[in-house]
C-alpha cells in the first residue's frame, strides 16, 4: 500500500539507532510479551499498557518497564500514556466475534490513532495479517485490514507489518500446526489446505517489529514479511512432522471449504478454543503469500538470513521440550474477576467442597507438587474423568483441558493453567485458581499448604458461585464425580509429595554414603 499522506504533514522520526521512548499496547499477549524484552535490549525506554496488570506480575522484565494500567477505548487515559512517547506499538487485537466486532475494532483503532497525534507520537507500529488483494476475506483479517487502513490514514506515520503464519513455542498458529500434525497420521481435510502460505518465525517478526522502532522516515505503508518459503498448509503439517520425528503425514484434501465445521474439528483436537479455532481457520481460505520484498530497503535481514520453515519448527520444539516458553497465546485469554474475600459472600449462593489431609512430609514437598499441578503432571485423580470433563467444554465453545501451562514447575499470576487460570499465588503456601470452563457461574479452585507439627496439612477447596437455577442444578449434578475425583485428589498430591521426599531422602544417603571414608 502506498503513502496515504504527504511527508509534509508526518514529523520526521528519530534515525536509525536512536534510543527511543515506546509504549507497548498488548503487553500481555504472544508478540507483544516477547517484544518487551527486545526492544530494552535494543536500548529503548519501555512503557507498556495493560488492562490488568497482574496479568504480566510474572515476567522478568517487570522491573524495566513503566507499567500503566488503561484501556485501549479510553482516549483520555491513552494520550496521558503517551506524554513523551516516540513509537506506539499496537498489538492488539480480540479473537472475538459477535455483533459490532469490526467496528468496535476499528472505533478502538481510530481512538489510539488520535490520541497519537495529540502527543505527537512519531510512529504507530501495527502488526496485521497477509492476504491476497481484491478478494473477500474473513471477519478478522477484514478488520485487521481496516485497522492497518486507519493508520495508515491518520495524522502518524505508520508502519503497517502483514504476516502469515507465526512459527514459534506458544504461538496459536504453531499450536493448531503441531496438534494436528500430531494427533492426526491420516487427516481428511477442507480443500483450504491446498492454499499457499509463507510462514515467519517469530525471532523474524520480532526482529521486524524491534527495527520498526528506528527506521529512517516518514515511511507511512505497509510491508509484506515472511520466510520466503512457499509451503500449503498441509505441506507445513508434513515438514513439520519430518522434523518431529513422526511417522509421515497423509493430508487428503476434500473438494469442501467447510470453514466453520474445519474451527470445530480443530477446537476438538487442539488446545485452541472454539472462540479462537474459527477465525484462524477462516483465515487460512485464501493464499497467505508476500507480494513484495520491500522492507529489504529499509530493515536489513537478520544475521544469517530469514529462519526457514523447518528451521524455525526445530527452535520451537526445542524450546518446548525446555519448557522456556517466554509467553503463550493461552496467557492473553480474558480477564480474571477477583475471588471476593470469605466475609464477601454474604448474600451470595456458594458451593463449596472443603478437604483437608494431613501428611509427614515436609510442607516444601507438597508445594513442589501443588505448583507443578496441571499440563504434563495432569490433576491426579481420574485422568477420564477430567478429560471427558475437558471435551464436553469444548463441544461448548470453552477452553478444554489441551492448554497445558507455560512451564512445568513454576506459575505466575495470570498464567494459564488447562483450564484455570492462576488467580492469585503465595509461593511456598498458596495458590488460586480462576476456572475458564464453560459452567453456569464462577468457579475457583484453591489448594494451600502449611506446616503441620513434623509434617504438613494440606487443603483443597473448590468454590462454586451457581448463576440462577441453572447453576445450582448444575452443581448437584456434579456433586457424586466431586465425590470422587476430590479426595482422591488430596491424597494423591500427598502421596506425589511423599515421593518426591523419598528420592530426595535417598539422594542425600546416596552422597552421605559416597563422600564417607
Amino acid at each position: 500500500m502506498s503513502d496515504s499522506k504527504s511527508p509534509s504533514d508526518i514529523p520526521p522520526t528519530a534515525a536509525a539507532g536512536t534510543a527511543q521512548t515506546v509504549l507497548v499496547t498488548g503487553a500481555s499477549g504472544y508478540i507483544g510479551g516477547r517484544l518487551v524484552p527486545r526492544l530494552l535490549e535494543a536500548g529503548h525506554t519501555v512503557k507498556v499498557m495493560v488492562r490488568t496488570p497482574a496479568k504480566i506480575a510474572g515476567v522478568p522484565w517487570l522491573g524495566e518497564v513503566e507499567v500503566i494500567q488503561g484501556s485501549l477505548d479510553d482516549g483520555a487515559s491513552l494520550r496521558q500514556s503517551l506524554a513523551g512517547v516516540d513509537v506506539l506499538y499496537y498489538l492488539v487485537h480480540s479473537m472475538a466475534a459477535g455483533a459490532g466486532f469490526e467496528s468496535k475494532e476499528k472505533a478502538m483503532a481510530e481512538t489510539a490513532a488520535t490520541a497519537a497525534a495529540a502527543a505527537d507520537v512519531g510512529r504507530i507500529v501495527y502488526l496485521g495479517g497477509l492476504h491476497p488483494a481484491n478478494v473477500e476475506l474473513s471477519t478478522h483479517m477484514r478488520s485487521r485490514e481496516a485497522v492497518g487502513k486507519v493508520f495508515l490514514d491518520s495524522a502518524v506515520d505508520a508502519v503497517v507489518f502483514q504476516a502469515g503464519v507465526v512459527i514459534g513455542s506458544g504461538s496459536a498458529s504453531f499450536e493448531m500446526i503441531r496438534h494436528l500434525s500430531e494427533t492426526l497420521p491420516l487427516m481428511p481435510a477442507p480443500s483450504w489446505v491446498r492454499n499457499k502460505i509463507e510462514a515467519i518465525a517469530v525471532r523474524d517478526v520480532l526482529h521486524y517489529l524491534v527495527g520498526a522502532a528506528s527506521m529512517d522516515g516518514p515511511v507511512n505503508r505497509t510491508f509484506d514479511i515472511g520466510c520466503r518459503q512457499v509451503l500449503s498448509y498441509a505441506g507445513m503439517m508434513k515438514e513439520y512432522a519430518a522434523e518431529a520425528g513422526l511417522p509421515y503425514r497423509v493430508v487428503l484434501a476434500l473438494p469442501i471449504p467447510a470453514p466453520k465445521l474445519a474451527g470445530v474439528w480443530v477446537a476438538l483436537t487442539t488446545p485452541i478454543p472454539l472462540s479462537m479455532s474459527l477465525p484462524l481457520v477462516e483465515s487460512l481460505q485464501h493464499d497467505a503469500v508476500s507480494r513484495e520484498q520491500d522492507i529489504d530497503a529499509h530493515i536489513p535481514v537478520p544475521a544469517g538470513g530469514l529462519t526457514p520453515y523447518r528451521r524455525a519448527v526445530a527452535l520451537a520444539l526445542g524450546k518446548e521440550r525446555d519448557g522456556q516458553v517466554e509467553t503463550t497465546w493461552s496467557n492473553a485469554g480474558a480477564d480474571a474477576d477477583p475471588l471476593p474475600s470469605d466475609p464477601d459472600w454474604a448474600g451470595h449462593t456458594v458451593y463449596m467442597d472443603e478437604r483437608t489431609f494431613h501428611g509427614d512430609v515436609d510442607a516444601a514437598h507438597v508445594w513442589t507438587i501443588i505448583e507443578g499441578i496441571g499440563g504434563r503432571n495432569g490433576w491426579y485423580s481420574l485422568p477420564l474423568a477430567w478429560r471427558v470433563r475437558g471435551w464436553l467444554d469444548k463441544l461448548t465453545g470453552g477452553a478444554g483441558l489441551l492448554r497445558g501451562r507455560r512451564h512445568p514447575g513454576t506459575l505466575a499470576p495470570g498464567e494459564v493453567v488447562d483450564w484455570w487460570r492462576v488467580e492469585r499465588i503465595e509461593r511456598g503456601k498458596l495458590l488460586r485458581l480462576r476456572a475458564e470452563m464453560r459452567a453456569p457461574g464462577r468457579a475457583w479452585l484453591e489448594l494451600s499448604v502449611e506446616p503441620d507439627g513434623t509434617g504438613s496439612r494440606y487443603r483443597q477447596r473448590a468454590i462454586f458461585f451457581p448463576k440462577g437455577l441453572s447453576g445450582k442444578l448444575y452443581w448437584l449434578a456434579v456433586l457424586p464425580f466431586h465425590s470422587l475425583i476430590f479426595p482422591a485428589m488430596a491424597r494423591n498430591i500427598t502421596t506425589a509429595a511423599q515421593k518426591i521426599a523419598g528420592a530426595d531422602n535417598a539422594g542425600a544417603g546416596s552422597n552421605n554414603q559416597q563422600g564417607s571414608p
